[in-house]
């Protein structure tokens, strides 16, 4: 490659572009993968789905977690069995099920004596609580368990049902649920992009490169992180693994269209492809590499969360983005070099040829706009305010086990029929720890909190104590939750106790608070984040205070319609407490990705044309490419949707939704329609702002319509 003929472009765009160096950079990345190869594979090795990687870290439900190991294993979950006979319970069964406890006991995973069978006041039920040592592998063993369980009394007596529910029962349904979720996702995931690069490229051929490096990119990734967690330096469980594999490809696929789409227009102005290249790494690189940084900042925001599962998913979602970009930006590169100009065939971009954005449907757009910018700007933002006022239905208050599934599972079955016959908070008792001095009075103070069916007595060891209390209302219930605040507030007041409540209902409490806090928290870092990224990358204050104002309102559309939909066409009960943080940060991470790239590209135009010419030469360059990016991100996020838990496809369809609002709405029209009617004081306070108003201001005179093709 001639350094000369490509001018002022930097030593690291002509890396991945030279005739020599493309070589050692795809050497280099077959290197890394063929050393990944094995720690890749062998991820779902080192998930770590206990309790307490979930958790918040100083919530009670967490140190009582940590403090249980004296009297059971931290990761005992009990199974709730429970058999129904509706004519009534016969000697027969009440000994066929005496057998199967005997059964139960020998299981590997149960290490304590079942309680039961316990028959029911109507007698026409047995419950049976077994006691389950999950184990290191937390709730991904717990559907085995379920399993064996449910064949031991497959050979009961007729007319005799027998369900298993509790939470190992939730356990149970939840690995079932994820079950192979990695793959489902990679496999939907790469259906979506392969589909829309088909109709975006027209080529047979061209799709390959992106996906081939999108998997690269997942795949060192996977290998990178399973470092970090073997090595106890990072949290990973099957949530954030899932994910993972969502936002490599989704992201990894956008940064490829963004530079195909720029290398494909320098190859109409250059005729060595190297140099072609080299310009549009150069001229695209800055770009994409501020986008990634922004996704990698806003994930780590994640960091300052409570909940331990949203603050393992920060990083891990930042390594998968930062291995994606540096992928995007030297594998694919070299690959597009290496392999030369016939990779686009059939439409060949060769020196001269025309460049459809010229007067493409984007360029027609703009036209539009620009004869009424102000109008159009109003007019869209309140579209968007009114659409946000859904929000007023979004009730992310967590969902019950019932309402967690689009259809009915195992569990919910048995738990309806364990709250038909028994104390409804049976099996899933509230464990409250205290000091074995006060255990008595702690005892009596829980016996006489409303909502509290039964007490056990206490179990004292090494100056602890155990107390157990069934509630009387469903542990995921609003009336457990209040039992919980009451029980917490009953035990807090007895002298000397030190006592602390946990248990499923006080985890399901915590967790629910802590999201809500996470959600205050957070939600302004990322937009701080986001703002100074914006800020150093334009040189300016006024374009990126209006760019996190549309985002904001892309954001709040998002949401509204979808509560909206959720609530009156999805029939939902309701939405995870997380989903308005993930939702957040995934859209306005990713999201912004297509507002710097239309910005930075109008910034570049503004130099030449103004502001006012520059915003409608950068919508025309960029809409078509920014448009298949948002539909492979949106795709991709979609997929989540093909697993059967509500809180996924929940979040699968709002930011979905979000990218496609912010693609074809906020980005193309509000943000470019802003751009024209503000004109040059976008950059304030830049030298731009000042060197760009006498050209801007002629720029605004004629009328747009009567305006020649734009020039690309």
């Amino acid at each position: 490659m001639n350094d000369n003929r490509i001018g002022d472009v930097g030593r690291l765009a002509r890396i991945p572009s030279s005739r020599v160096t493309k070589w050692l950079v795809v050497g280099f990345w077959i290197v890394v993968v063929g050393f990944l190869a094995g720690p890749s594979s062998k991820l779902q090795s080192v998930l770590n789905n206990e309790a307490a990687s979930w958790l918040p870290a100083d919530a009670q439900s967490t140190q009582v977690v940590d403090q249980i190991s004296a009297f059971q294993s931290t990761n005992e979950f009990p199974a709730v069995i429970v058999y129904e006979r509706p004519s009534g319970v016969t000697p027969a069964d009440l000994a066929a099920v005496t057998a199967q406890v005997a059964r139960f006991n020998a299981l590997e995973p149960v290490k304590r004596d079942s309680v039961g069978p316990i028959p029911s006041a109507d007698g026409q039920a047995l419950q049976v609580i077994v006691p389950v040592d999950a184990g290191e592998a937390g709730w991904d063993s717990l559907s085995t368990t379920a399993t064996q369980m449910r064949d031991i009394a497959a050979n009961g007596p007729a007319g005799l049902s027998m369900h298993v529910t509790g939470p190992v029962g939730y356990g149970a349904d939840s690995s079932e649920a994820f079950s192979g979720i990695d793959g489902k996702l990679l496999y939907s995931a790469m259906a979506v992009v392969i589909l829309i690069l088909l109709i975006t490229y027209r080529s047979p051929i061209l799709w390959l490169l992106p996906v081939v490096s999108a998997g690269t990119a997942l795949f060192v990734a996977q290998g990178v992180i399973y470092f970090l967690a073997d090595g106890d330096t990072l949290t990973v469980n099957a949530q954030s693994s899932g994910i993972l594999t969502v936002i490599v490809f989704g992201a990894g696929t956008d940064y490829a269209l963004l530079l195909v789409a720029r290398y494909r227009e320098e190859l109409r102005r250059h005729a060595d492809r190297h140099e072609a290249m080299a310009v549009a790494l150069h001229r695209a690189g800055p770009a994409i590499l501020a986008s990634g940084a922004t996704v990698v900042a806003g994930m780590l925001c994640l960091l300052f969360a409570s909940m331990s599962s949203t603050k393992g998913l920060g990083p891990v979602a930042a390594i998968g983005i930062a291995v994606a970009l540096l992928v995007m930006l030297t594998l694919l590169p070299a690959l597009l070099v290496v392999l030369g100009r016939w990779v686009f065939w059939p439409v060949r971009p060769t020196l001269g040829s025309v460049d459809g954005t010229r007067d493409g449907v984007w360029a027609r757009i703009g036209a539009r706009i620009a004869r009424a910018p102000r109008r159009t700007w109003v007019v869209t933002s309140l579209l968007l305010a009114i659409a946000s006022l859904g929000v007023l239905q979004l009730n992310a208050v967590g969902l019950q086990n019932k309402d967690s599934y689009y259809t009915t599972p195992p569990s919910v079955i048995g738990e309806q029929i364990v709250a038909k016959h028994f104390p409804a908070g049976g099996g899933s008792p509230v464990l409250v720890l205290a000091n074995g001095a006060a255990a008595a009075q702690v005892r009596s103070s829980l016996e006489a909190v409303d909502g509290v069916d039964t007490v056990a007595d206490p179990v004292t060891r090494d100056g602890r104590s155990l107390i157990q209390a069934t509630l009387t209302s469903a542990p995921d219930s609003d009336a457990a939750t209040a039992t919980l605040d009451r029980i917490r507030t009953a035990i807090a007041a007895v002298p000397g106790a030190n006592a602390i409540a946990g248990g499923d209902t006080a985890t399901r409490v915590d967790t629910l608070r802590a999201s809500s806090d996470d959600n205050e928290r957070i939600i302004p870092v990322i937009l701080g984040v986001v703002l100074l990224i914006l800020v150093l990358l334009l040189r300016a204050l006024t374009a990126p205070l209006v760019l996190i104002g549309t985002v904001l309102l892309s954001f709040g559309a998002a949401i509204g319609l979808s509560a909206l939909v959720f609530r009156h066409v999805l029939g939902f009960a309701g939405a995870d407490s997380s989903f308005p943080l993930f939702v957040f940060v995934f859209l306005v991470a990713l999201g912004i990705d297509y507002n710097i790239f239309l910005m930075t590209r109008v910034h570049e135009e503004a130099k030449k044309v103004g502001t006012w010419r520059g915003s409608l030469v950068g919508l025309a360059a960029t809409g078509g490419v920014i448009t298949s990016a948002g539909l492979v991100l949106a795709g991709t996020f979609a997929v989540l949707a093909t697993m059967p838990i509500v809180a996924f496809a929940e979040i699968g369809f709002a930011v979905a939704l979000g990218v496609l609002l912010d693609t074809l709405i906020v980005r193309s029209v509000l943000v470019t329609a802003l751009n024209l009617d503000i004109g040059a004081r976008m950059w304030w306070p830049s030298r731009l702002a000042r060197t760009d108003a006498a050209t801007t201001a002629a720029a605004e005179r004629p009328e747009p319509a009567a305006e020649p093709a734009l020039h690309v």
